[in-house]
């Protein structure tokens, strides 16, 4: 993520003392996204991401962090938090909440095939699983009340026209009921620069900081919103159908999810819409800050409220 608090190589060097991975070698700030301060670590044992979180409570942070590990120890390829000498994997550094994970090898796929999209639809469906034995309990914290909030808080700095694009997607999503649907523990930001490729094969999915409980379905959509569209922002039925029966081979969908799917894919699109409205207008002050184009979600929640022939859920 973008950093906004800077660390230095002193500060840090001391700070792993209370660690068994080695001294430390190299540091380096980490430029893309937009919400806690995310930097490459590596030491004399190896190669960590180090993370600053700057907004989120202290006390929602250890969901994340046992979730992380829970995942990994079910074989998920996940960063693994690294415990400290006094066994913790949460720390402060900096004056903010730090943690280390284990950084793990590839790199992100911008340009994905069928193919790949079956393997991340596997990998979905497998962290959906492991999930349902996860015993910590978290709401999602971009679900519906934040929507609802958010498109308070940046409503006034919009056009009309947006204004009232707004206003009619929060009145049609305020007629749908997501806790209706089969729930569990979601990623909630399966994009494809949160996922690393080995190959053909996932070698491991970053960034579980928006993590949560919340539909699954919810999950599923904001995936394909992402992987399955093309330059416009209009789906692929080729990706989207391999994704889709990918997923359902390991948990097939059930028919309330079969007849939700068009609404929930519009409050995927919804979600980041207005996040990037948020970080557009009401941006944070840091260094290397990349604030992502508010437009590209907006055109997609267009597209997915006007189309008809949306790829459905397999059977």
């Amino acid at each position: 993520m973008s950093v906004f608090t800077p660390v230095t190589d002193a500060d840090l060097a001391v700070w792993l003392r209370n660690y068994a991975i080695g001294r430390l070698d190299v540091l380096q700030g980490i430029s893309a996204g937009v919400q806690n301060s995310n930097f490459f670590v590596t030491t004399s044992l190896g190669r960590y991401v180090l993370t600053l979180f700057e907004t989120m409570p202290r006390a929602e942070l250890p969901f994340y962090l046992h979730l992380m590990a829970h995942l990994a120890r079910h074989g998920l390829p996940v960063p693994a938090p690294i415990a400290n000498r006094d066994n913790e994997y949460l720390g402060t550094l900096s004056g903010k909440p730090a943690v280390l994970v284990t950084r793990l090898a590839g790199r992100s796929e911008m340009a994905p095939s069928a193919a790949h999209c079956a393997r991340i639809g596997a990998m979905l469906a497998g962290l959906h699983l492991a999930g349902q034995s996860f015993g910590r309990k978290q709401a999602n914290p971009r679900g519906a009340e934040w929507r609802h909030d958010c498109a308070a808080r940046v409503h006034a700095h919009l056009p009309s026209d947006e204004q009232a694009e707004l206003d009619a997607e929060l009145a049609f999503q305020a007629g749908f009921d997501l806790a209706a649907l089969p729930q569990g523990v979601i990623h909630a930001d399966l994009f494809r620069d949160n996922v690393l490729w080995d190959g053909d094969f996932v070698g491991g999915v970053i960034d579980f900081y928006f993590a949560g409980v919340d539909a699954l379905l919810f999950d599923v959509a904001v995936t394909v919103n992402d992987w399955c569209a093309d330059a416009n922002g209009q789906l692929d039925a080729a990706r989207a159908s391999a994704l889709l029966a990918s997923y359902a081979e390991s948990r097939p969908f059930t028919a309330t999810e079969r007849s939700a799917w068009p609404a929930v894919l519009r409050a995927a699109a919804l979600r980041f819409w207005l996040s990037r409205l948020e970080d557009f207008h009401l941006p944070r002050p840091g260094e290397m800050v990349l604030v992502k184009d508010p437009g590209e979600y907006r055109r997609i929640l267009q597209l997915r409220a006007q189309a008809h022939d949306l790829p459905a859920l397999p059977a």
